[in-house]
C-alpha cells in the first residue's frame, strides 16, 4: 500500500492519521459472515491533519457536517464485500471521494448581457405579434 490515501494531485492523506476498526459485518452471508471482522469503519481527524491548510479544513467542517461524530471525526463504513482488505480499500477510496467533493469549489457563474441583436430580434417578434393579435380584435375582413 502507498504511504498516503490520495485525494487530489496535491493533497494526500498520510495511513498515519487513519484509524481502522474491524467488526462483523451484519446480514446475509451464511456462517463466513457470523465469523469473521470483514466489516471496515474508517476515522479521521481532519482537524489535527497535517495534509490540509485552515481553509481546506473549515471547507470539509461545513460540507460534511453531518458526518461528524461528536468528537470531530469523520467516520466511513465498508462492509459489503468478503474480505477485510476489500473494505479497508473501499473505506479508503469513499473517504477520498467525499474529501474531494468537499474541497471542490463551484466555478461562479459570470452573468452576460443579451446582444443587441437578439434585443431587436425580440423586440421586432413582438411587434408583429401585436399587430397579428390587433387585427383579429378590431375584427379584421374574412371573406
Amino acid at each position: 500500500m502507498a504511504e498516503g490515501v490520495q485525494v487530489t494531485d496535491t493533497i494526500a492523506i498520510p495511513r498515519s492519521e487513519l484509524v481502522y476498526r474491524a467488526s462483523r459485518s451484519g446480514g446475509a452471508g451464511g456462517q463466513h459472515v457470523n465469523t469473521s471482522s470483514t466489516r471496515i469503519e474508517l476515522l479521521w481527524s481532519f482537524q489535527e491533519s497535517a495534509a490540509l491548510s485552515d481553509v481546506e479544513k473549515s471547507r470539509i467542517r461545513a460540507k460534511l457536517g453531518a458526518r461528524l461524530d461528536a468528537d470531530g471525526l469523520l467516520r466511513v463504513v465498508a462492509g459489503n464485500r468478503r474480505s477485510q482488505l476489500q473494505n479497508r480499500v473501499a473505506a479508503e477510496d469513499r473517504l477520498a471521494e467525499l474529501v474531494r467533493g468537499a474541497l471542490h469549489v463551484p466555478i461562479k457563474r459570470k452573468r452576460t448581457k443579451p446582444t443587441k441583436s437578439s434585443k431587436e430580434a425580440r423586440l421586432s417578434d413582438k411587434k408583429r405579434r401585436s399587430t397579428i393579435k390587433g387585427n383579429r380584435r378590431r375584427g379584421a375582413d374574412y371573406d
